[in-house]
């Protein structure tokens, strides 16, 4: 039988022994790198909306200043120049404010241009796990229709070997003519080639279904 490599009895219902297939969709979701690379584009397009309202304050500067000495404010009068104000010494501190036409009109499109790629990239990963659900379960339904035609296949090849033992016997004691022994043994062939077949198709969708969940065979059984 074919599980020197594997970890299944294939005479048994391969479904009662695989982990549900809920826990192999999630496997598959969580290993799939499709969706590592949309997980990491969602980042990417939240960190261009923070970008973007951030950018509006690029044009607003602030200062801090200390000033000493004897700063009158003077006016012309007719009299003369004449003191009118004292500026007290001291720190000053302010904000200056500059405001483009973009900024005051362009800047919450660019946001809201922004706020719409990262959904659009929310749906687009979303997609992809569905994609690979949608893979996961094609695949486990074909794992178990494989399973079921071997197990036909293999009933009609135990069945196909002892005919040809019969005929080789009934051969021997010269009850069966050469014609008839060829038929038989011709008929073993095809159902064994047949079988062989069914094998390599059950086998090559364990090694996919191994490759899409994203862990080891033996990590794919149930406990």
């Amino acid at each position: 039988m074919i599980n020197d490599t594997l970890y299944f009895d294939f005479k048994k219902d391969i479904s009662a022994q695989l982990l549900p297939i809920n826990q192999l969709s999630d496997l598959a979701v969580a290993s799939s790198p499709l969706v590592k690379y949309e997980k990491q584009v969602t980042v990417s397009q939240l960190e261009a909306i923070k970008l973007a309202k951030s950018q509006k304050f690029t044009n607003a500067s602030g200062f801090v200043n200390y000033s000493t000495g004897n700063q009158a404010i003077l006016s012309t009068t007719p009299t003369g120049n004449d003191a009118i104000g004292q500026i007290a010494n001291g720190y000053r501190a302010g904000v200056t404010l500059q405001l483009s036409l973009f900024e005051l009109f362009g800047r919450k499109h660019e946001v809201r241009m922004a706020q719409s790629n990262q959904q659009a990239a929310v749906y687009r990963r979303e997609a992809i796990e569905l994609q690979v659900r949608r893979e996961l379960i094609n695949l486990y339904q074909d794992l178990l229709t494989a399973q079921r035609i071997l197990l036909v296949k293999m009933l009609d090849e135990e069945n196909s070997l002892t005919a040809l033992r019969i005929a080789e016997i009934e051969m021997q004691q010269r009850k069966l003519d050469p014609n008839t022994l060829a038929n038989v043994s011709n008929r073993y062939s095809i159902v064994k080639s047949s079988t062989e077949e069914v094998k390599g198709q059950l086998l090559k969708s364990f090694y996919q279904l191994e490759a899409l969940v994203g862990v080891p065979m033996q990590q794919l059984r149930r406990k």
